[in-house]
């Protein structure tokens, strides 16, 4: 296997869900093209997460690191913001904890990175009569024919295609935390997520708007870096609408540095 000439930094939030978290690893085991280090980015998850990840680190093809903190209610921005600060490459690809990537993700993440831009993707989801059968079979493989999915136009991979999107200037409603990618540098610029927010949702888009207001462009990933997402319960959303509107706030006042953020950490 070659390595990349870009070197990269691959984070993931987790939070106990150990099997959800094992697909992922062995999903990045199976890449084509390995990610420089691994950082699992666990915002307060008991023992069996540790124990697994412990597990995987004896024979795993790349550094396997586990930064955790405490359970304090819902803290994915500080948990992530400890997690790049911690990075030790250039290039940041950041994917959920439920997440299983295709063999080519890692690889057509660094083909289109470029500076200046942000790059994000789609997701095939994977739907909930299939889990028993996914975590029985630690199923990590899957086509355009594959039962237990839905959005099978998410599952073609053509380079080709891929290719021909364009970058632009205003933050798409398909931007997903779940498969983005940024370089480290642009994140530290803009004091990485917002530690304001609070409960699930908005932090990766508010970020990304910090990023689009210092000038870095999104570039939509289709017909590559194709992941599958495990079903799950809807997250608790109750502090969503506070979370809209600090984004709003930064949307319309062009803001690009927050108080509290990654700076902490470095």
């Amino acid at each position: 296997m070659t390595k990349q000439p870009l070197s990269c930094s691959l984070v993931t939030p987790t939070y106990n869900w150990p099997q959800a978290l094992e697909l992922l690893l062995i999903s990045i085991k199976n890449q084509t093209i390995f990610p420089d280090e691994v950082i699992i980015a666990d915002d307060g998850s008991q023992k069996d997460t540790a124990d697994l990840i412990k597990k995987m680190q004896k024979n795993y093809p790349v550094p396997l690191h586990h930064i955790w903190h405490e359970d304090i209610k819902n803290r994915k921005p500080a948990i992530m913001n400890k997690a790049i600060a911690s990075a030790k490459y250039e290039y940041i690809i950041e994917i959920d904890g439920d997440i299983i990537m295709h063999p080519d993700f890692v690889k057509d993440h660094l083909s289109l990175a470029e500076k200046d831009v942000f790059l994000y993707g789609s997701r095939v989801n994977i739907k909930e009569n299939h889990l028993a059968t996914l975590f029985k079979n630690k199923q990590t493989s899957f086509t355009f024919f594959s039962k237990g999915i839905k959005k099978r136009g998410r599952t073609l991979r053509i380079p080709l295609l891929a290719n021909r999107y364009k970058t632009e200037e205003k933050r798409s409603t398909k931007l997903r935390g779940c498969n983005m990618s940024f370089w480290r540098e642009d994140f530290i610029k803009v004091n990485g997520f917002n530690e304001a927010l609070t409960g699930w949702g908005i932090d990766d888009s508010e970020m990304i708007q910090r990023l689009i207001n210092i000038g870095i462009k999104g570039k939509r990933l289709k017909y590559k870096g194709l992941v599958y997402h495990i079903y799950h319960q809807e997250q608790d959303k109750s502090h969503i609408e506070v979370n809209k509107i600090i984004e709003k706030e930064t949307t319309e006042k062009k803001i690009t540095y927050i108080d509290k953020g990654v700076d902490q950490y470095l």
